[in-house]
């Protein structure tokens, strides 16, 4: 199925890879690839599906309401190859993508984006669109809580940041700084995040440490200005 953007531009998903069949292989390459399995536990979940498992997790026990946003498809070609089948050829996005989540949790409006990499040294800002920012500010503005989760997927690590720690970085790409978010970064203003069995990812105890610390900057900031 052929999809494309509002402006016209093809979206192109992620290339397949190819498997090839087994075949007799020296002894150092399975080697390997048993210490990646090892170290990376290989489990071939994306952060997309840890996330979609997490959220029915809070959602069933009452813990908080959120859930992946619905991409809006125009639909410009069907094909019938039967009378009961139709197949989707071409389609558009009718309206650019904001973030991948929103939802309530404790009385507060939660948004963020959900991104991986496979660096093992920073994360490029390419991943993030212009309109993507301007919406998390606007959520911000609106006393929202907007942030990222990001995996670096070759580490197997993974960590929420605040909208604002991204939006420093964003905007000095734009003035012709560093293109890409040093891990050691993520390391000292990011909250890392363990996988475990159930719920697979909880981001709400990291949620949690970022509304205290927005909390007590906006405190500090009214004591400054003698409000």
């Amino acid at each position: 199925m052929v999809i494309r953007y509002p402006n016209g531009k093809l979206y192109e998903s992620a290339p397949k890879i190819e498997t090839k069949k087994e075949s007799a292989k020296p002894q150092s390459v399975a080697k390997e690839k048993n210490k990646r399995a090892v170290n990376y536990s290989n489990r071939g979940k994306s952060l997309e599906d840890d996330l979609n498992e997490t959220n029915m997790f809070y959602l069933h026990r009452n813990m908080a309401n959120i859930h992946k946003k619905p991409v809006p498809i125009q639909i410009v070609k069907v094909d019938y190859p039967a009378r009961s089948a139709a197949v989707i050829k071409e389609a558009y996005f009718r309206t650019p993508s904001t973030t991948d989540y929103n939802g309530v949790w404790n009385g507060y409006y939660i948004d963020f984006e959900a991104k991986e990499t496979d660096s093992k040294t920073s994360f490029p800002l390419k991943n993030i669109h212009s309109h993507q920012m301007d919406h998390m500010h606007s959520v911000t503005n609106q006393r929202g809580v907007a942030f990222f989760i990001v995996r670096f997927s070759t580490l197997n690590r993974n960590f929420v940041i605040s909208y604002h720690v991204v939006a420093k970085w964003f905007s000095a790409m734009g003035e012709g700084g560093r293109k890409s978010i040093p891990i050691a970064v993520f390391e000292q203003d990011a909250i890392e995040i363990s996988e475990g069995y159930v719920p697979r990812l909880d981001y709400l105890q990291a949620v949690k440490k970022l509304i205290a610390n927005y909390n007590v900057c906006e405190s500090e900031e009214k004591q400054r200005d003698g409000k």
